[in-house]
């Protein structure tokens, strides 16, 4: 790959990996009218970078839940994220041969229909009946936990959008949207941090060979994880989903205009 399209695959998951449009999804279409074709394993090298960005901006937020499970003694919140993450880490373990293998997790066809259906449940959210309210992810029940990781599950689906699905499911589980948003970052970073390590142990002939490419790419996943975990966190606030269900949704029809004229 040239330099340019890597520093624009680093900027694409970094933007995407943390506002719900979908980053596996919108790096299939990026690598597809690149190269005409998806590498996965690059792909799972540059979350490295989001998984720093996400530690860089939760730091004190890090630090006060591993000060509350060895000083404090609280449990809760810790409990919380260990629940919601075991469904998509379990399960992204034992079929992560088949999602790397098979084109059904490259394929723009499947980008297209999972961008508009998750899309089209970002617009009718805020319309759609919710669980009794809660203030934070300190606060789910364990049930409620368990449901936000079951809907992390569907995120290995490239177009879905891991953060989009458990913050869907957190707003369905009573939290306002950007309660959702917090905790759908925390509970994201057990998966970030088992994806990284499984790739360094397992693909270290891919990374010293691609080590540069890899780090250019990381640097700019990281600049723009931050950014877009700064907007994301200051937009939902004081906004839903909504208009990131629009984008989604045109960018499906756009993607579904070009499929049909190749």
């Amino acid at each position: 790959m040239h330099t340019i399209e890597i520093i624009i695959l680093g900027i694409i998951q970094g933007l995407t990996e943390f506002i719900p449009i979908s980053s596996s999804g919108h790096l299939v279409i990026a690598q597809n009218f690149f190269s005409g074709a998806s590498d996965h394993l690059f792909l799972e090298f540059i979350n490295l970078g989001t998984l720093l960005a996400l530690v860089v901006f939760f730091r004190k937020k890090i630090v006060s839940i591993v000060r509350g499970i060895f000083v404090e003694r609280k449990y809760k919140l810790a409990l919380n994220i260990l629940i919601t993450a075991i469904p998509a880490g379990l399960i992204g373990y034992l079929l992560s041969d088949f999602i790397g293998s098979t084109a059904f997790f490259g394929s723009l066809g499947v980008v297209m229909v999972t961008l508009a259906t998750v899309g089209v449940v970002m617009v009718l959210l805020e319309h759609l009946p919710k669980a009794s309210a809660v203030k934070d992810g300190e606060a789910l029940s364990p049930l409620r936990a368990l449901i936000i990781g079951l809907a992390q599950v569907f995120a290995l689906i490239p177009g879905v959008s891991r953060s989009g699905s458990t913050i869907i499911a957190g707003r369905l589980s009573g939290l306002n949207a950007a309660s959702a948003a917090e905790y759908s970052f925390l509970a994201s970073l057990p998966i970030m941090i088992g994806v990284t390590l499984k790739i360094f142990v397992s693909d270290r002939d891919y990374l010293m060979a691609n080590f540069v490419p890899l780090m250019i790419g990381n640097v700019a996943a990281f600049v723009a994880g931050v950014f877009a975990i700064g907007f994301l966190m200051k937009y939902l606030a004081n906004h839903s989903l909504a208009i990131f269900g629009w984008y989604r949704i045109g960018l499906a029809a756009v993607l579904g205009l070009v499929l049909l004229v190749q």
